[in-house]
């Protein structure tokens, strides 16, 4: 491995912690709390879109990226067994059904099938199609799961508040940003 090389990886690494430390700060301090109910959905598009930007524009990322194993990529979404909580959230009466169930029982499926893809030896093929029909399943659980958080913040933001403050605020500022721009990025690692 490189200098260049080791730098690179220090430096994404040294980026996401701090936006991961802004993300705790922003929840810890109340600023997602405080967003009008629009903003959170226009926070998650522009995080992700700033994510993406990078990840194409920022030749070491881009770089880091492209050398970066698919099953790293996949392996980040295990996190989205966060889907538990979400339930237990809803069965304490903290979140609404609307909400909490799809989204709970939508990231518990696309987390087991991503560990089941990690786990799992198939040919290259087959592997790459499993992946291909899990990406987009989890794209469109996380784009569902977001549009629907938006229409409920807007309807009844009293019952969206949970995930407003931590540790739930890590989803709109950190998690659900990254995830979503792992999803683009798979694509475009699947057609090279």
């Amino acid at each position: 491995m490189s200098s260049d090389s080791s730098l690179s990886r220090v430096g994404l690494r040294l980026a996401l912690w701090v936006w991961f430390l802004a993300a705790l700060l922003a929840g810890a301090l109340g600023f997602v709390a405080r967003l009008p109910d629009f903003g959170v959905p226009v926070l998650i598009a522009v995080l992700t879109a700033l994510t993406l930007l990078v990840a194409q524009r920022v030749p070491a990322a881009r770089a880091l990226l492209d050398a970066t194993d698919v099953r790293t990529l996949v392996a980040l979404h295990l996190v989205r067994f966060v889907g538990v909580y979400l339930l237990f959230l809803h069965a304490r009466g903290m979140l609404p059904y609307a909400f909490a169930v799809p989204a709970g029982i939508g990231d518990i499926v696309v987390a087991a099938a991503a560990l089941l893809l990690l786990v799992m030896p198939l040919a290259p093929a087959r592997r790459d199609r499993a992946l291909a029909i899990w990406n987009t399943l989890g794209l469109v659980d996380l784009v569902l799961v977001v549009v629907t958080a938006a229409r409920l913040s807007h309807a009844q933001p009293a019952s969206m508040r949970a995930l407003t403050l931590l540790p739930l605020s890590l989803l709109p500022t950190f998690l659900v940003p990254l995830l979503l721009a792992t999803h683009v990025i798979l694509y475009r690692r699947l057609k090279t």
